[in-house]
């Protein structure tokens, strides 16, 4: 319940601090490339119910269609403008609006699509018990996960045989031991990593 009203108040006060900078970043995207301001995929949320999860768009029109997977920053796919969101990760902010509705969490494993949460083992299947997040250890770990694609031979199976497990395990402990404290600690870490 803390953990709730702690979503709600700073993703509140989040959304209406950033509204200059989205209202400046939708222009860009709309700008550079035809198709929506906001990509809205589906996802698999808190009881392994599915949700659309927002972002800007970073990619061009039906390039999903292609592959869910990102290889690398020079994934032709991606508009420049893209590039830019991508690296500071500003194409995640409108997730602000998913946690003030509900879905989404400000801390908690990150939503998968539903393709690779059916390679998940019953035990796997506990983190779909909280609501996922925008940030979590796992996002903080594998936050080159792009590069680390790029150089794999397959890159989608070295996701489900090595990343997708080591995100898994990270994400099923933070869920035995949560706290409001860890959680701040989290976002902090997460804002350090982006700008550094």
């Amino acid at each position: 319940m803390i953990k709730r009203f702690f979503d709600i108040i700073f993703s509140g006060i989040g959304i209406l601090f950033l509204l200059p900078i989205f209202f400046i970043l939708a222009i860009l995207v709309k700008l550079e490339s035809k198709g929506p301001i906001i990509f809205k995929q589906i996802r698999v949320g808190k009881n392994n119910v599915d949700f659309k999860l927002f972002k800007f768009r970073s990619m061009y029109l039906d390039a999903e269609k292609r592959g869910q997977l990102t290889v690398g920053m020079k994934d032709p796919r991606i508009t420049k403008m893209g590039y830019f969101l991508r690296k500071y990760k500003l194409d995640e902010l409108p997730q602000l609006f998913n946690v003030f509705i509900g879905d989404m969490s400000l801390v908690g494993p990150r939503p998968e699509v539903r393709k690779y949460v059916d390679y998940y083992t019953p035990e796997q299947k506990k983190v779909l018990t909280v609501r996922p997040g925008i940030t979590d250890y796992a996002s903080i770990k594998f936050i080159n996960e792009n590069e680390l694609l790029a150089k794999a031979e397959n890159p989608e199976a070295f996701y489900i045989t090595d990343i997708m497990p080591q995100k898994l395990k990270l994400n099923l402990q933070y869920i035995e031991n949560p706290s409001l404290f860890k959680d701040i600690q989290l976002i902090v870490t997460t804002l350090l990593k982006i700008i550094t």
